[in-house]
C-alpha cells in the first residue's frame, strides 16, 4: 500500500507539514517494497485558489491509498479525494514522518 505524507522534507525523518493543499513536499512511502519518493509541492505556494484540489490531484498520481497530515484537507481537496477512495488521517503534526507512520500502523490517528 502506498502511504502519502504532507511534509515539510523529503525523507521518512522530516517534519508532517500540518498543512495539506500547499504543503511544502508529498512523500508517498510503499509499505511493501519499503520505497520512498518524494515530490516538492512548494510551487502551489503562490496559486491563490485550489491548491487543494491540485496537491490532491498529485496524490492521485502518485498512487497514494492513505494519507497522513496534520490538521486535514479543506473541502474542495476533501472531494478530490473522496473520488479517489484515499482515506485521510490526522493528528500527526508535530511527528516525523516515521513516527506518523508507525502511529498510523498503531491505530493512534483520526480517519477524517
Amino acid at each position: 500500500m502506498k502511504i502519502a505524507f504532507s511534509a515539510q522534507g523529503d525523507t521518512m525523518d522530516s517534519m508532517i507539514d500540518p498543512r495539506f493543499g500547499r504543503a511544502a513536499y508529498l512523500v508517498v512511502y510503499d509499505d511493501e517494497s519499503g520505497e520512498t519518493s518524494g515530490f516538492d509541492n512548494q510551487s502551489i505556494t503562490g496559486v491563490a485558489h485550489g491548491a487543494g484540489p491540485q496537491t490532491s490531484q498529485k496524490l492521485m498520481e502518485m498512487g497514494a491509498q492513505v494519507l497522513i497530515t496534520g490538521n486535514g484537507p479543506g473541502g474542495n481537496a476533501q472531494a478530490v479525494l473522496r473520488k479517489t477512495n484515499t482515506k485521510v488521517f490526522v493528528g500527526a503534526a508535530g511527528m516525523t514522518l516515521r513516527e506518523a507512520y508507525n502511529a498510523y500502523k498503531r491505530g493512534a490517528l483520526q480517519e477524517f
